[in-house]
């Protein structure tokens, strides 16, 4: 028999993650066909290490009470991780165009470079570790229906861009797009789940086009979200990490099964 508390409970987390995959899957196919595997991972460090930033100049306004320090304080939650993260993505449109051949491992040192700055950022935050953790786990487990809204008009934003010019993304434009809402999911999703929705079902349709191609990619996600947030709440795991883990598994199991149209024989 179905808990319809805990269905109730968990339905925010689901849609979430749904809303995530919406626009995720269709990055993801486009970083796959540009060669840009790791742009995602690096564009949502660089985002956490601006709300890491964000949280350090917060700290040292604690003290005062001043209302419009206040509204300073928010607004820098708010806008630093997009600050950071357009930026990264305009550098690495940059470098795209300078350094193509040695892009994935220059993308591969600015994240890292991003990881470390926000280890030593937090090194003497004695909540340090808990918001390493929140960054790269994320906390999709307790989001509230408010936290879905932005996110979801900017998902319906990118859809209504694409259904006018299907082209939208081919071009520059993808770079501030990628950046803006891989932000948002990093806040509401942390950098795993970031980087598996993006990759893994895309990955998983490889060489497959056509309607047929995306349901199958948005069955995998909804998949691995649903079966992810159960085993989550059955047996009390990081909501984030089983999604990782069950979504490797239906992509995974997908790709065993049914051959790419890629790797199958002539």
């Amino acid at each position: 028999m179905v808990d319809i508390s805990l269905v109730t409970i968990l339905l925010p987390s689901f849609c979430g993650g749904v809303l995530i995959l919406i626009s995720h899957l269709i990055l993801g196919r486009q970083v796959l066909n540009r060669g840009i595997v790791f742009m995602d991972l690096a564009v949502a460090q660089i985002a956490a290490m601006g709300a890491v930033i964000a949280h350090i100049m917060n700290k040292a306004l604690e003290s005062s009470h001043n209302h419009l320090q206040e509204t300073f304080k928010n607004g820098l939650e708010t806008v630093m991780p997009f600050v950071f993260s357009i930026a990264g993505a305009c550098l690495i449109s940059k470098l795209s165009r300078h350094a193509a051949t040695e892009l994935e491992a220059i993308i591969g040192c600015i994240y890292i470079l991003a990881a470390a700055c926000i280890l030593l950022v937090l090194a003497s935050d004695p909540h340090g570790a808990e918001h390493i953790s929140d960054t790269l786990g994320g906390r999709l487990l307790w989001i509230q229906w408010s936290d879905l809204q932005i996110p979801g008009l900017a998902t319906l934003a990118l859809l209504a861009g694409l259904l006018v010019m299907p082209r939208l993304l081919a071009g520059k434009l993808f770079y501030p797009v990628f950046a803006i809402l891989i932000t948002m999911s990093v806040k509401l999703s942390g950098v795993y789940l970031v980087f598996t929705t993006l990759i893994m079902p895309a990955l998983a349709i490889s060489g497959r086009v056509g309607i047929k191609s995306w349901i199958t990619g948005y069955s995998l996600g909804i998949i691995g979200i649903g079966t992810g947030l159960m085993l989550s709440s059955l047996f009390d795991y990081p909501g984030g990490a089983s999604i990782v883990v069950m979504m490797a598994v239906a992509c995974a199991l997908f790709r065993v099964i049914v051959k790419s149209p890629a790797t199958a024989s002539p």
